[in-house]
């Protein structure tokens, strides 16, 4: 019965581990999309450079907040 207990626990850190470093990875792609979106978008059209900047920062922001929540809820699992 404690065996099966430690290994339950033992799986809950490997996933939470998993589950952080599948999080960072998503960030990282998602933002590096958008980041060469808008340079093309900036490349066809010079003249909106301010605005596809700003909306880029924006959308950059929002997905680093979805991912640093993700990496919380993984710090939890292995804690709690």
């Amino acid at each position: 019965m404690l065996a099966m207990i430690l290994a339950a626990a033992e799986l809950a850190k490997l996933g939470a581990s998993i589950g952080a470093g599948i999080a960072a990875i998503a960030a990282g792609i998602g933002i590096g999309k958008i980041g060469g979106s808008a340079m093309e978008a900036i490349a066809r059209q010079p003249e909106s450079t301010g605005d596809i900047r700003s909306n880029m920062i924006v959308i950059a922001a929002l997905i680093e907040g979805v991912a640093f929540f993700a990496l919380i809820v993984c710090i939890l699992a292995l804690f709690v």
